[in-house]
């Protein structure tokens, strides 16, 4: 087992652990931190396989906007961080079953495939490909979504202050 095997199963392994921590979690804020977790994981998976663009999205859209935005939400509720999420053990049988028929599918899968073993290069980045072509030929359309997206943050600071009015 090479250093990348390891980094790679370190990866799948917080991905996994916090995703079943966000699922089964019952204060929320600890939710959306394990998801932090999660986000994070799978952006490493994303580097591992040389999609180090997709990483950099991943970690700017998912962590930067959407879990921070959630974050502001609940710690600006008032009151909702108290609140316990229903978690009940109901249906559990079915759920049981539903689990043992997937997962013996997907061991039938996994077993009868004719899998193939191949040596693999690391492959090079993608983000300086990337960033020559926003800076070249869809600069115009990179600059009209910039402005678009500060268009957005101005209204939407616009509203939210408003409502203080």
């Amino acid at each position: 087992m090479e250093l990348y095997d390891i980094i790679f199963y370190l990866f799948a392994a917080i991905t996994i652990v916090s995703a079943v921590i966000v699922v089964n979690a019952r204060n929320i804020v600890h939710a959306a931190f394990s998801l932090l977790l999660t986000f994070f994981g799978v952006s490493g998976i994303y580097v591992l396989l040389g999609a180090d663009f997709l990483a950099v999205v991943q970690i700017m859209v998912y962590v930067g906007g959407i879990l921070i935005l959630l974050l502001f939400g609940v710690m600006l509720t008032n009151k909702i961080t108290d609140v316990e999420i229903r978690s009940g053990s109901f249906q559990v049988l079915p759920a049981i079953i539903g689990l043992a028929a997937f997962a013996a599918i997907l061991f039938g899968v996994m077993t009868s495939t004719n899998w193939k073993s191949q040596s693999f290069v690391i492959p090079n980045t993608t983000s300086f490909e990337l960033g020559k072509l926003l800076i070249s030929e869809y600069v115009l359309v990179f600059e009209l979504l910039g402005i678009l997206l500060l268009i957005a943050l101005i209204g939407a600071a616009s509203i939210a202050r408003r409502d203080k009015e």
